[in-house]
């Protein structure tokens, strides 16, 4: 078994190791560290905060997340899609109008079923 077929994957991932870990290392190391009680007090949107910490959230609040999620990465597909038109051609293009279709009924089905609406 030959082990330089292994150093450069070694070497990427201790160049990798220390690209992360060493300016956390040197920022803790250097950085100032002069706490006092506002600077360590829990900060919420410049108000005091109030409630438990551990409170639920509603389940539209993720589920309009998710959403987001989902259709921002599709959107952001489109565009290699729309770049690459002339090398994939006329079947590319049925197949990626059949991918917007598909999300199109998607997002409509959503609104219907009322994900959307925030009360």
């Amino acid at each position: 078994m030959n082990l330089d077929q292994y150093l450069p994957v070694l070497l990427f991932m201790l160049i990798g190791l220390v690209t992360g870990v060493a300016p956390q290392i040197i920022g803790y190391v250097l950085g100032p560290n002069r706490p006092y009680p506002a600077k360590n007090s829990p900060y919420e949107c410049g108000f005091e905060a109030f409630g438990d910490a551990r409170m639920k959230f509603d389940v539209r609040y993720y589920l309009v997340a998710i959403l987001f999620i989902l259709f921002d990465l599709e959107t952001a597909l489109l565009f290699p899609w729309a770049a690459s038109l002339k090398e994939i051609g006329f079947g590319g293009f049925l197949l990626g109008l059949e991918i917007v279709l598909v999300l199109t009924i998607g997002f409509v089905y959503m609104w219907l079923k009322g994900a959307l609406d925030w009360e």
